[in-house]
């Protein structure tokens, strides 16, 4: 465990409070959603703030199980190759990250991740922090470097979008843009428009009947075999399979 000057309370904290009165006080967080996993990425505990985030009623729900329990895969993959790097030393602290709530909108989160560590100084998991941002939080500054040609893609995702415009609404180059999706959203412009259009499409796939050909033109392809190459490099599952699987599971034979 690293050197730190408070390592002689731990007996008071260990053996007088007792671990599990201390892992309760996290449920006091109700804007945190806090987690530990191990070296396989499941759960070992979370508070009452990440149960409630992912859908499920109870800690024993959640204990054992991996993000690829909860999360679409391509979001679970995102989750796990974290935690390896994390585990492998990195230090991720305030990252702001934009993910999708469970009904469906974008938000802003701030996330932070540490390895854990056993008596001995090995790494023997992770831990986490992550906070949904509100529109009054001073750590929203920070993304007004990129909040202009951000909301305009979640707006326009199904337009011909090109960077270079992208760069315009933010007056700077197109390299800028790029370095500061980098810093911001670990990823690029291309990859940012590219996941919005896709998820928008797993929606609509889900909660309408349209046409998948339908689906694919509204969010922005104009190829229906390149929308459900990338469809599936996303999901792990190609446009038709979900659909497949969203009628064997309602038994409404009517959606196409």
């Amino acid at each position: 465990m690293p050197e730190n000057s408070s390592l002689r309370h731990y007996p008071f904290l260990q053996e007088v409070i007792g671990i599990e009165q201390i892992l309760s006080m996290f449920d006091l967080l109700t804007d945190v959603i806090f987690w530990i996993k191990d070296t396989e990425s499941r759960v070992i505990y979370a508070n009452q703030m990440f149960v409630e985030h992912i859908g499920m009623h109870s800690l024993s729900h959640v204990l054992g199980k991996s993000d690829q329990a909860f999360f679409p895969p391509h979001i679970a993959k995102q989750f796990i190759v974290d935690d390896k790097s994390v585990m492998n030393g990195a230090v991720i602290t305030d990252r702001l990250e934009l993910n999708i709530l469970k009904s469906g909108e974008f938000a802003w989160f701030s996330t932070s991740k540490r390895p854990l560590y056993d008596r001995q100084n090995n790494i023997i998991g992770s831990y986490g922090f992550t906070r949904l941002l509100s529109k009054a939080s001073q750590v929203l500054s920070s993304i007004d470097a990129i909040k202009a040609p951000v909301e305009y893609v979640r707006e326009n995702f199904h337009r011909d979008l090109k960077i270079e415009d992208l760069a315009k609404l933010a007056f700077i180059s197109v390299s800028a843009l790029e370095r500061r999706f980098k810093k911001y959203l670990s990823k690029t412009p291309k990859q940012f428009i590219n996941e919005i259009r896709l998820e928008s499409a797993r929606r609509m796939l889900i909660e309408t009947r349209l046409p998948i050909a339908d689906v694919a033109y509204r969010c922005g392809f104009s190829e229906h075999s390149y929308f459900s190459r990338q469809f599936r490099l996303m999901f792990g599952t190609l446009p038709s399979q979900l659909r497949e699987n969203m009628q064997q599971n309602t038994g409404d034979t009517r959606l196409n």
